[in-house]
């Protein structure tokens, strides 16, 4: 499945997944499905679209109640963990899961609170159906960027966790009030600082929220 980075003219570059029949979903989850529930071709006056998926298809957040039973939605997901500076991590050498010794081999500035990790994993996107063997974080990974203080963390593909064994680190994140930002696509852009601007739907009692998520380069000063 070929993805093509969108850029407009103020320098922002889509980094969320398309959504469209055989985008790939992680395994038991819902498939994406989209189909005319009214159509003007049968003598109706508009077409009128039915959409059926997971809450964790594409581009999306996880919320609280993702893996703590009773805990928020993701209408307690803070929009201004979803905007401002971030840096792209450059992982792109890795060949497994990122534990302590990774995290602290990768050029991370101490000061950068949202994290988006630039894997192999984006070129996954190329791949049709589901790949198991994705690069994730694992939960002593994530217990140090919680420690951090880190507001947000994004992965390039449909789980911030290795694949087999998701609680740790989702439970070591959404814990601490970080937000995990999956299922991006960092294939167009450059290691280093942007600027993040991703805005969920305002989907209310939910364990997982599609979003759109956007990024430009910014200069080193953070702002």
């Amino acid at each position: 499945m070929t993805i093509t980075a969108v850029f407009d003219a103020a320098g922002w570059i889509d980094v969320s997944v398309p959504l469209r029949p055989g985008v790939p979903t992680f395994p038991g989850d819902p498939t994406y499905n989209i189909a005319l529930a009214i159509s003007m071709a049968d003598g109706a006056i508009c077409n009128v679209s039915r959409l059926d998926m997971g809450v964790h298809t594409g581009t999306h957040l996880d919320a609280p109640s993702h893996f703590i039973d009773g805990a928020a939605g993701t209408e307690s997901i803070q929009l201004g963990a979803c905007i401002g500076p971030a840096w792209v991590v450059d992982a792109t050498a890795l060949s497994g899961n990122i534990g302590p010794t990774e995290l602290a081999s990768l050029d991370i500035p101490p000061d950068e609170t949202r994290l988006l990790f630039k894997t192999p994993n984006s070129e996954l996107w190329n791949q049709p159906g589901f790949a198991e063997a994705f690069i994730g974080l694992d939960g002593e990974a994530a217990r140090v960027l919680a420690e951090r203080g880190v507001r947000l963390v994004g992965v390039d593909y449909l789980s911030i966790a290795p694949f087999g064994n998701p609680a740790p680190t989702h439970l070591a994140l959404l814990s601490a009030g970080a937000v995990i930002l999956e299922g991006l696509d960092l294939r167009a852009v450059d290691p280093g600082p942007v600027h993040l601007l991703c805005l969920p739907l305002r989907l209310v009692g939910s364990d997982g929220v599609p979003a759109r998520a956007l990024v430009r380069p910014r200069s080193d000063s953070n702002t």
